[in-house]
């Protein structure tokens, strides 16, 4: 059977965008940048971004686009007899559906409170501890969360049921569209606010000065974690949509431009956020409780807010849905591609009903199983799912792929560059100069985010 492509450039472009952008992005990386500064750690990130996170991604898309399959059966068709690199294929899916168990979860807090705010749930002149008491009530009811998880586990498959081109590709480019235009909506009445001016410098100009007194070590490991972690690199998440688009442009203006959006929502993110907490006297640096606690108090003290509020996780909702759909993509391609007698529709029923009950002990972690001695102090299920997705299987992962496309022990870099620059565009440089910093140089960076992620 002759694989499904996408029906166009575009479709492939905002579906790899989309499964970029997601929580790292418009949750993470705002409250992080928060934390470390603002404007430093904003161009720190962009920096290793471009040497860092747009050559790994290059990696992804090669693989999945010469192997034409899934990640299993691309190392299958690209290395040499007797190896045994598709066993990080498998690896690999195990990280997808992992990921899924505890971000579907997440994604459910998102799509929840777009609803309490249309429903009116939130209104204005709310006190904060009121706020702050609604989000931990959530927390602790363990149906309304597993209400939310499972609208995005049966929603999410049932998209995904209908193929890459009716399903994953016509859903998540009118999504994507559709949450390009609500970030700028909300970042033009963002940068109406009274100290809007404020908040953008904090967030955008350098200020080496803090910068230093804080300490740069902690901001230039903050900024090089978050280059890696925002594309979700190594668990071949990206690889498979390599999988599915043609030879006409090449993979390097392809992986910047998708690079591109993904910074640009969540620069945006930051956006919304920074004028808003300055114009409120809101701390920006109030870290994870940022989206679901302060914010919502700015929300109520603004006026319109409960407009605001709506469109603002609904935004959220795009940006992690998006994303869950791209990963499922990728969970039920595996299994399709490695066993092909398996009917795409009954596939995802099944999958469906697995990742559901795989994603119960995360909800449960909040309530009914918060206080199970084996967990660490202070910690849930959903961050000891978390630690072993994106302090291990990514860098793992990551310096898998890079040793895969760089090295003769795998399918070597003559082929990997044959391929990255197949097509019109922007080209990989063939010098020895970029050889070497993709065989040693990138390697350190994804191995100091390694060690950094374990101490």
């Amino acid at each position: 059977m002759a694989r499904e492509n996408f029906g166009s450039r575009l479709g492939f472009l905002l579906v790899s965008a989309g499964c970029a952008i997601g929580i790292g992005n418009v949750w993470r990386f705002p409250f992080v940048a928060g934390e470390y500064g603002g404007g430093v750690f904003v161009l720190l990130y962009l920096v290793f971004l471009a040497i860092m996170g747009i050559p790994l991604l290059t990696m992804e898309f090669s693989v999945g686009r010469a192997g034409r399959k899934s990640t299993v059966g691309a190392y299958q068709a690209l290395q040499k007899p007797g190896q045994w690199w598709h066993v990080h294929g498998w690896v690999a899916w195990i990280g997808l559906c992992i990921l899924m168990c505890y971000y579907t979860t997440v994604a459910g807090w998102m799509m929840a409170y777009f609803y309490k705010f249309a429903a009116g749930d939130f209104s204005y002149g709310m006190d904060a501890a009121t706020i702050g008491g609604m989000f931990g009530a959530m927390l602790e009811n363990p149906s309304e969360m597993m209400f939310w998880m499972g609208v995005n586990v049966f929603l999410g498959f049932g998209i995904v049921s209908f193929g890459i081109k009716n399903g994953v590709e016509r859903v998540t480019k009118g999504m994507m569209l559709c949450l390009l235009i609500l970030i700028m909506v909300l970042a033009g009445h963002s940068l109406t606010l009274e100290k809007a001016v404020e908040g953008m410098s904090f967030y955008l100009v350098p200020d080496f000065g803090r910068a230093f007194e804080s300490g740069i070590g902690p901001i230039l490991t903050a900024a090089m974690a978050q280059a890696f972690f925002t594309l979700s690199i190594g668990i071949g998440s990206m690889e498979i949509f390599g999988s599915y688009i043609a030879k006409d442009h090449s993979l390097v203006g392809e992986s910047i431009t998708i690079c591109c959006l993904d910074t640009f929502v969540a620069i945006m993110a930051g956006v919304i956020i920074f004028p808003a907490c300055f114009s409120f006297g809101v701390s920006p640096d109030a870290g994870p409780a940022l989206i679901f606690v302060t914010l919502p108090n700015v929300f109520v003290n603004m006026e319109g807010g409960m407009i605001w509020g709506t469109l603002f996780f609904l935004f959220m909702t795009f940006a992690s849905f998006s994303t869950v759909i791209a990963v499922f993509e990728g969970i039920l391609a595996a299994l399709l591609d490695n066993f092909p007698s398996l009917p795409r529709r009954i596939t995802s029923i099944a999958c469906a009903i697995g990742v559901f009950a795989f994603s119960i002990p995360c909800v449960l972690g909040f309530n009914e199983w918060s206080t199970l001695s084996w967990l660490p102090e202070g910690k849930v299920i959903l961050d000891i799912e978390d630690f072993i997705v994106s302090n291990l299987m990514l860098p793992l992962g990551g310096l898998v792929f890079l040793m895969f496309c760089t090295t003769k022990l795998g399918w070597g870099y003559e082929n990997y560059l044959k391929e990255v620059n197949i097509g019109n565009g922007m080209k990989m440089p063939t010098n020895s100069i970029i050889k070497w910093y993709l065989r040693i140089g990138v390697p350190v960076l994804v191995i100091f985010i390694l060690i950094q992620g374990l101490t």
